[in-house]
């Protein structure tokens, strides 16, 4: 389904949605980030607590436990950001969700701030992936960034090509 939704021809580009240091996904150390099992990303380790949408988009996910945020591009290209490692056990403790489902979101607009040095007491880790999860589906070309520092909503870390 998302291959005939997917618009080939065009370049998708997937800025920070975090400031931190940027983490090869291989390196974050949970077996379903670190092994791609969700698809194909980065990790951010965060140096505040603001999320930023990665690209133009729909939100289209946002669990009860608020950890994370999915979000759809009108091409079909669907993004999960994950704040932190088993965090889902912090049940929504720390979390402040500023969109709803259904809503479209513009690159760069805070969708999510969390209190990050209760994320750093609470939880397993930091690290926040950032995957495609429908990556093995869109048969496009994903290219990662080199750079070791980002800004939100500034820094491209995914090209889809």
């Amino acid at each position: 389904m998302f291959k005939k939704l997917f618009n080939k021809s065009k370049k998708v580009e997937l800025l920070a949605p975090l400031t931190g240091k940027v983490v090869a996904l291989e390196d974050v150390p949970d077996p379903v980030f670190g092994q791609k099992m969700m698809g194909e990303g980065i990790a951010i380790t965060p140096e505040n607590g603001k999320v930023v949408a990665p690209v133009d988009a729909t939100i289209v996910q946002i669990p009860e436990t608020k950890h994370a945020i999915g979000m759809r591009t009108n091409d079909g290209v669907e993004i999960l950001i994950h704040v932190g490692l088993e965090t889902v056990g912090l049940k929504g403790e720390g979390f402040n969700i500023l969109v709803k489902e259904g809503e479209k979101v513009a690159a760069g607009q805070i969708v999510m701030e969390f209190d990050l040095n209760y994320i750093r007491e609470n939880a397993e880790n930091t690290v926040t992936p950032m995957v495609i999860t429908n990556s093995k589906e869109l048969d496009q070309s994903i290219q990662l960034t080199n750079e070791k520092q980002c800004e939100a909503g500034k820094t491209s870390l995914l090209t889809l090509s």
